[in-house]
């Protein structure tokens, strides 16, 4: 038999975008084609975005999909490439492979094959995740059935992301019908650690079938989810055959050997865990700002790491220029705070506006006479004020700079420090926004400029904008003591166990569900345990109200973790 040349196209798209989609698949497959391609495989769901939701369920949008993919068939033809074979994903009904009106049936998560001016074949999903972020077997019709086309003589079976991940079904079919290769769309969301995972999963899939797998998934972000791409191809044996690299758009080439065999072919290397994790964050709010249509952010700035690290991260997603940092100081405020935001700012290049809030702060207390927590509060929420205004005033994306440790205890005030429509750091544990600082100051150190980080939009890795004396963050805001200096003297451990503390017990009550007994048993003393189960159980209704941001983690607040906000229950 003949070898078999397959494009693995690694694309950001845009959930509801159909022509941009389209316009996307066209442009890659004709790439594709230039370097010799015979089939293109895109990611799940490629014509619609991904994930689109209830957007399923409205009938004008899954016959305006359906009428777009049969588009892109005949465009494909009538450029000449009516011989490629080009896998993509959307959604489809089964009234419309039978040729009637799609608006009549409930929606699936459809593969498709376009192929000589037609919508040539079709798998539905058959496995539909209903875990964590997911929420599709309220939304789909799960598939009854496994797919298998030839090219060239050659076998290829198809599944869709969380068929391969669950034993059974299409896969096992699969199996028995003798396969050259396993060709599997995805939408996997990035979560640190899971890429050798899906190697895992997908090297038993690889075994079932003897025959290797192309592993092809998505990049980019959507609302709270970041897809990191990382597509692959194992050989039958498990071993890595290609790797694409993460977080950017990519069309990598491998070739099925005559003998069936998967040829070697480019592997990119693993991130490191720190700048993995950090470019996710980047991408999330990239690529937010960017399908919202924002051209720049606002935030506060005050000298502390958190909001340090949302404005790196900022200056990295947008560039510095299109940054408005603002300091607004209160008589509690210390110099070296103030001094930390300034040389901040001027670190990465954004624009800095210093307004004091105590004249605003005077005047309130004239109207309310406030005292204690409420005093502080209304100083968060003077600052919030300030924040929107900057917002609505210069047509830019506010940010919210809460981390997870925060957010979990409540350390916040709700329509205070709490505002904005973007939280790029509301997934990491304080523990991990030091960490993740540190990196940013190495990477800067060795030579990794504003913007330089590898994304989607600098495939390149252009190195950026320069950084005055390879520093990104200032040290201090790194090394002292936390402080929402709200008071005289505060400092954050008056009111929380220390972070490192902290940081240990919430991983082991909300990402792995310990109760209180497996708390005490962890070795947490008592007082702390009851502690911070209080502050995270009381401080669900503020969660609800924060802002989305993305996931990077295995258990994010959101979709991943849904508590009622009434509950008397406690352990």
């Amino acid at each position: 038999m003949s070898e078999i040349r397959f494009a693995l196209a690694q694309i950001d798209t845009c959930v509801g975008d159909l022509d941009g989609n389209a316009d996307k698949v066209l442009d890659y497959a004709h790439r594709a084609a230039k370097r010799g391609a015979e089939v293109v495989v895109f990611p799940e769901m490629t014509l619609t975005g991904y994930p689109i939701e209830d957007l399923a369920l409205r009938a004008t949008f899954r016959k305006a999909a359906w009428d777009k993919a049969n588009w892109l068939a005949v465009e494909l033809a009538a450029d000449g490439l009516g011989d490629l074979y080009v896998v993509v994903g959307t959604v489809g009904s089964a009234a419309a492979e039978a040729g009637q009106d799609p608006r009549d049936a409930k929606p699936t998560n459809r593969l498709v094959v376009l192929h000589d001016g037609v919508v040539w074949s079709g798998y539905d999903k058959h496995f539909l995740p209903n875990y964590g972020v997911f929420d599709e077997f309220r939304i789909f019709s799960s598939g009854g059935r496994s797919v298998a086309f030839e090219v060239n003589g050659r076998k290829l079976g198809v599944a869709i992301c969380e068929d391969i991940w669950q034993d059974g079904g299409p896969v096992a079919e699969l199996a028995k019908e003798h396969i050259d290769v396993l060709v599997t769309i995805n939408g996997s969301p990035y979560e640190e650690g899971k890429t050798h995972v899906r190697r895992e999963i997908a090297a038993k899939r690889a075994a079932e079938v003897n025959a290797p797998i192309i592993y092809v998934n998505q990049v980019g972000g959507q609302d709270d989810l970041v897809f990191d791409g990382g597509s692959f191809v194992l050989d039958a044996d498990g071993a890595l055959v290609e790797r694409s690299p993460q977080f950017v758009e990519d069309l990598s080439l491998f070739t099925l050997g005559a003998d069936g065999r998967a040829l070697p072919s480019t592997i990119a290397p693993d991130l490191d865990p720190d700048e993995e994790v950090y470019t996710a964050c980047v991408l999330g709010l990239k690529d937010y700002m960017a399908k919202n249509r924002f051209t720049g952010v606002c935030l506060g700035l005050s000298g502390g790491i958190d909001s340090a690290l949302v404005a790196a991260m900022a200056a990295d997603a947008c560039g510095g220029a299109n940054v408005w940092g603002i300091s607004m100081p209160s008589m509690y405020s210390s110099d070296g705070s103030k001094d930390d935001a300034a040389d901040l700012a001027r670190n990465i290049g954004a624009h800095y506006d210093v307004q004091p809030i105590e004249p605003l702060f005077v005047a309130f207390q004239r109207q309310l006479d406030l005292h204690d927590v409420a005093a502080e509060n209304l100083q968060a929420r003077i600052r919030g004020v300030i924040v929107m205004a900057y917002s609505n005033s210069k047509g830019v994306l506010a940010l919210a700079t809460g981390n997870k440790s925060e957010l979990a205890c409540g350390y916040s005030t709700i329509y205070g420090d709490a505002v904005g429509g973007y939280a790029p750091i509301k997934d990491l544990l304080k523990t991990r926004v030091w960490e993740l600082a540190r990196w940013r100051n190495r990477a800067a150190a060795a030579g990794m400029g504003i913007g330089g980080l590898r994304i989607v939009g600098n495939e390149s890795g252009e190195p950026g904008v320069a950084l005055p004396d390879g520093v990104m963050i200032p040290v201090n805001s790194i090394t002292k003591a936390p402080s929402a200096e709200l008071r005289p003297g505060q400092k954050d451990s008056d009111s929380l166990p220390e972070y490192a503390l902290l940081d240990r017990v919430l991983a082991a009550y909300i990402e792995h569900a310990h109760g209180r007994a497996d708390l005490l048993a962890d070795g947490f003393d008592e007082k702390t345990v009851d502690t911070v189960m209080r502050l995270v159980d009381r401080a669900e209704w503020k969660r609800r109200q924060y802002p989305l941001g993305p996931k990077v983690t295995a258990l994010a607040f959101g979709r991943d973790r849904r508590l009622p906000v009434t509950s008397a229950f406690r352990e």
